[in-house]
């Protein structure tokens, strides 16, 4: 009996699995459903081919969270080939047709092959729902998003003046679009009453709102066709954002209730810039364990904001920016360098000095987030929270 390598081209009703032994030799090929009792079957007749199996899969999660739960509660080593390095292993390989079989060949066999792939592991409850909580805050993000450009095109098609004076994401334009859409409409009312009706409405600052949509109103006279239709296409999406911005306001009390039962929370939120969400969310990115990564340069190659070398012959010195990352771990640890430019003077006194030497803004941000990286890696590994450095003293 020897080792065996078993690949699993992952998905959404059925798998693919191949296992190889070490001279690549294809053992079996088996199609099956995502179903407990077959996926039993097949691990139970895989481990029977050979004394120690490891297993590779091309899903984390989604699809193959079944087929990992499996594996993992009974101690398998499973690793993670991502589709796009499958599709490059691909054409090394005999032949070009694709199918589910060879791909789950070239998963096993890159298994085999690499020994520094990444590993899943059995996954923290609490890193869980948050990674659930943070994917559909991501989703809703996205839908506001794409609510708000439509009610800005149809809001331009009747009222552009007003349209440009207000900011349609904040929640006093958005109630005054619920009552009043077009220039004659607001006119009417006049400022006093307008005012009134949202101070009613609890908008904050209702006068100065009411005073600047009366203003744009005076200057448009003319009236737009198909403008009634449009203005009850304006109060419904302006409605539809407003529901929006509930649901995101409260999960993000859930994702901040969630993320406090995890024993990282005051470590991550002690980073400056890295508040509750980008918090939550790299957590559950990372999973917060970070021998997972072995040192805080996987970290940064992980989350995109470590440079990598583009050398050849006499060329040497040569960077770029990865390909491949974890896109939402970089937003991540872009946007909290961002913030802590602003919050934290020994961060302001980085980027100023980035900036001096003449790099550019994005170039200057990324390398304060890289820099950071170094710092949160050594605070988790810790299990400290970040302080600031003391100011220098000025030489007597």
């Amino acid at each position: 009996m020897a080792a065996i390598w078993a690949g699993i081209d992952a998905g959404k009703a059925h798998h693919h699995s191949v296992a190889i032994d070490e001279s690549g030799r294809r053992l079996l090929s088996r199609r099956v459903a995502n179903d407990e009792p077959e996926l039993l079957e097949l691990l139970a007749d895989i481990l029977a081919l050979g004394d120690e199996v490891t297993w590779g899969i091309d899903l984390a999660d989604g699809g193959a969270a079944l087929a990992i739960a499996l594996l993992v509660n009974r101690d398998q080593p499973v690793h993670y080939i991502s589709g796009r390095a499958i599709h490059r292993a691909s054409e090394s390989y005999r032949g070009e047709g694709k199918t589910d079989a060879k791909d789950a060949a070239v998963i096993a066999d890159q298994v085999r092959v690499h020994r520094d792939l990444h590993p899943l592991r059995a996954g923290d409850d609490t890193v869980i729902d948050l990674k659930i909580l943070t994917g559909r805050r991501m989703d809703l993000i996205a839908d506001r998003t794409r609510t708000v450009n439509r009610l800005r095109a149809q809001f331009t098609g009747i009222f552009p003046g007003l349209e440009q004076a207000l900011d349609l994401t904040n929640t006093g334009p958005l109630t005054l679009t619920t009552g009043y859409q077009t220039p004659a409409a607001i006119r009417r009312i006049g400022v006093k009453r307008l005012e009134t009706w949202l101070r009613n409405r609890h908008v904050v600052r209702p006068d100065r709102l009411a005073e600047t949509a009366v203003q744009a109103a005076e200057r448009q006279h003319t009236s737009l066709p198909g403008e009634k239709l449009a203005a009850t296409l304006v109060h419904t999406l302006a409605k539809e954002v407003m529901s929006l911005n509930q649901h995101v306001a409260e999960l993000d009390k859930a994702i901040e209730a969630r993320f406090r039962d995890h024993h990282t929370f005051e470590v991550i939120t002690s980073m400056p810039g890295l508040g509750v969400i980008l918090g939550a969310e790299f957590l559950a990115a990372t999973g917060g364990d970070m021998t997972a990564f072995g040192t805080a340069d996987r970290l940064a190659g992980f989350g995109g904001v470590a440079p990598v070398p583009r050398d050849s012959g006499k060329l040497s010195g040569n960077l770029r920016r990865p390909q491949r990352y974890n896109r939402r771990l970089q937003r991540d640890f872009y946007t909290s360098a961002l913030f802590s430019i602003r919050h934290c003077d020994e961060s302001r006194r980085f980027y100023d000095r980035k900036r001096a030497e003449g790099k550019r803004h994005t170039q200057a941000v990324l390398a304060l987030a890289r820099r950071r990286v170094n710092v949160l890696w050594a605070l988790l590994r810790d299990g400290r929270c970040y302080e600031p450095a003391p100011p220098a003293r000025a030489a007597a």
